[in-house]
């Protein structure tokens, strides 16, 4: 199998060079694809010394940022080029993610959300095209070499020191929370009957129970509990799914696009907020100048409360997870997210019927919606939000990111998603070792000079209000400018 032509004649390769001993072990199956700037390759099939060689392209940055487009992506790993725009469609992470970092060094994404890097450089190597010159940097030249390197230095150092090894007892403990909660509730509904003041305390427990489920289905599905990823997606599954009725592949997709890109317009869903809400300094600025107006903007910090607040899971995630289910005929997850409902009707059915246990599911996901909306916009509203401006991985993560102050009661209300800064840049990292490595992280900042951002909850919930009114007030400066 030939490399297509369009990888030849290009321009951007330059002269030979002998191979190293790293590039013998990462050679793909592919022949070059031309006679230009060849790299000699031991085929590393079988590993032996007289095994066919093969020879590989050497790009420039510029022609590699040239393929950025989603008909057209190329990605660096490890100085390595890949052509991925064949293979995007399969990505398990969704081919958005490929495509956010495409023409672009990915060394460090790539590092942050994979778990079983010899299982992930098997599907890579097909899609091997060349590698950088020798000449030029790891990066491109926009970046600071020195931070990425302080950068990956730290995430070797955290390896050295088991950082990523993981506490199964933390997590099955986790896990036996939340089914005590749930048998609780039926235990007290079977003992006391259906009065509205056991209702009422059963649908907390519930709501606890929720909130701790979603916590969970997180820690799975950024593959940081078992060592196989395979173990993680189906725990994942049956807690996202089968506990609380919605799609893991619809987080996923979404989510995995959010840590790639946190912050950065269009290619984070997360800040995608309209048209209830403009958030950030662009967005207002924008729908102003366009004079949008699909609301009144102005009192969006108010509104806020009774709506984005409430609705967050029982109308947004629901209809999200639905509509993603249909569209992409997750047939599996259809079936699972059925088993959340009959589970339902047959623990809660005999005792309030049919309509009023539909009614007892959605009581339960209006009052975790506030709780889980707190959690996960603390960290990202009030922080910057641009559009792509190609930062390294240190960077993009903090600019976009802050933590809230560590205690038993905040790590367990969050999740440990108090840690946010340490949660983005090691993304597969188990929750319990946040606190260990927050000073590295912090030190690592304040030798480049990024600010490490650290505040109390009920500072980080009241600065979503303040950034929402802030946006508002853009808004309205634009949109009422003569």
């Amino acid at each position: 199998m030939k490399i297509e032509e369009k990888h030849a004649g290009n321009g951007s390769l330059v002269g030979k060079r002998k191979p190293s001993l790293e590039e013998k072990h990462q050679a793909n199956d592919r022949p070059a694809a031309n006679g230009k700037a060849e790299v000699s390759l031991k085929q590393a099939a079988d590993g032996k010394g007289d095994a066919p060689r093969k020879s590989l392209n050497l790009y420039n940055w510029q022609e590699i940022q040239k393929h950025n487009q989603e008909a057209d992506q190329w990605l660096v790993i490890n100085r390595k080029v890949y052509d991925v725009t064949g293979w995007a469609d399969r990505h398990p992470g969704g081919r958005r993610v490929l495509n956010h970092y495409a023409g672009e060094d990915a060394t460090d994404v790539f590092r942050a959300m994979h778990l079983e890097l010899d299982i992930v450089r098997l599907y890579l190597k097909p899609l091997l095209i060349g590698e950088l010159a020798p000449e030029e940097p790891s990066q491109e030249r926009n970046k600071n070499s020195l931070l990425v390197e302080d950068f990956q230095e730290l995430r070797r150092t955290l390896e050295a020191m088991n950082m990523f090894n993981v506490n199964l007892g933390f997590f099955l403990l986790h896990f036996i929370q939340i089914l005590i909660l749930e048998t609780l509730a039926w235990l007290m509904l079977w003992h006391f009957g259906s009065g509205w003041p056991v209702t009422i305390c059963i649908s907390f427990l519930l709501t606890i129970s929720q909130a701790q489920s979603l916590f969970l289905q997180h820690d799975t599905g950024h593959i940081s509990i078992f060592k196989k990823s395979k173990w993680n997606h189906l725990m994942q599954r049956f807690v996202m799914c089968h506990l609380k009725g919605l799609s893991a592949n619809w987080w996923n997709h979404r989510h995995f696009q959010h840590h790639a890109k946190p912050n950065i317009y269009p290619k984070d869903p997360d800040i995608e907020m309209g048209p209830l809400f403009v958030i950030g300094d662009l967005q207002p600025i924008e729908y102003g100048k366009k004079k949008i107006k699909y609301i009144d903007y102005e009192k969006q910090h108010l509104y806020f409360y009774m709506v984005g607040l409430p609705l967050l899971i029982p109308v947004y995630f629901n209809l999200q997870s639905m509509q993603a289910m249909y569209l992409g005929r997750y047939w599996g997850e259809i079936a699972w997210v059925s088993s959340f409902y009959i589970r339902y009707f047959i623990t809660f059915g005999p005792f309030y019927g049919i309509f009023r246990t539909i009614l007892l599911i959605y009581l339960i996901k209006f009052l975790e919606s506030p709780w889980i909306t707190y959690v996960t916009q603390m960290s990202h509203i009030p922080m910057k939000m641009s559009r792509e401006e190609n930062r390294d991985w240190l960077s993009t993560q903090v600019l976009a990111t802050c933590n809230v102050e560590q205690s038993f009661f905040n790590d367990w209300f969050t999740g440990h998603l108090n840690f946010q800064i340490e949660h983005h840049l090691f993304p597969t990292m188990p929750c319990h070792n946040y606190h260990k490595v927050a000073p590295l992280v912090r030190s690592l900042c304040a030798k480049h000079g990024l600010q490490y951002v650290n505040k109390p909850m009920l500072k980080a919930f009241g600065d979503i209000v303040r950034s929402l009114k802030k946006s508002a007030a853009l808004w309205v400066d634009v949109y009422y400018e003569t």
